[in-house]
């Protein structure tokens, strides 16, 4: 379908559709531990059937507007992906959200990958107001937020339990106007 250079270094955005189910578990097989430390994503996929279930309850989410999934691959091979949760074209709201196996981080394939998808989602889709949520352990992926120029609104506080364990989460945002300054900015260096 498409497939969107991210720089030089054979990295690639592309829709992660249901029939990349196998190499979508080989990836989370390859990650699992590493990417649910915070959250459960992909946590039901363990077998070709629950991939493809997995894949598919995303596709259905994009058909009906309300979700989308990305997948982030480096020379050929899965290695993440980035994603809109809770999207809401009408109020002009989203979150956005990724993961990334071990071998994969360090790159700033994620950063990349979510300039894309907040320009799309800003500039295509009119949405306002864009969120990133995150566990407040999770310092990489709220250094992400900070490097996309997000402003951390507040914490709600023991809101996500996983794993039998209570964890804060940080709501970072950025609004429209100052994703397009940001962006202004950044090219003008």
């Amino acid at each position: 379908m498409y497939a969107i250079r991210l720089g030089d270094d054979g990295a690639e955005l592309r829709p992660l559709e249901p029939w990349h189910a196998e190499e979508f578990l080989a990836h989370l097989d390859r990650g699992r531990e590493f990417i649910n430390r915070y959250v459960p994503f992909g946590s039901r996929a363990v077998d070709v059937p629950t991939a493809r279930e997995a894949l598919q309850r995303y596709a259905d989410f994009r058909a009906a507007d309300t979700a989308a999934l990305h997948g982030l691959w480096l020379d050929g091979t899965l290695v993440g992906g980035v994603l809109t949760l809770n999207f809401d074209a009408e109020g002009g709201t989203c979150e956005v959200g990724c993961w990334l196996e071990p071998a994969a981080t360090g790159r700033g394939l994620v950063t990349r990958a979510m300039r894309v998808l907040i320009d799309w989602v800003i500039e295509q889709r009119g949405i306002h107001r864009v969120e990133w949520v995150a566990a407040a352990g999770n310092e990489p992926s709220l250094d992400t937020a900070r490097r996309l120029g997000m402003t951390r609104d507040g914490v709600r506080r023991q809101a996500h339990l996983h794993h039998g364990v209570r964890h804060d989460l940080e709501v970072w945002s950025v609004l429209a106007p100052e994703w397009r300054q940001s962006r202004a900015a950044r090219r003008d260096r």
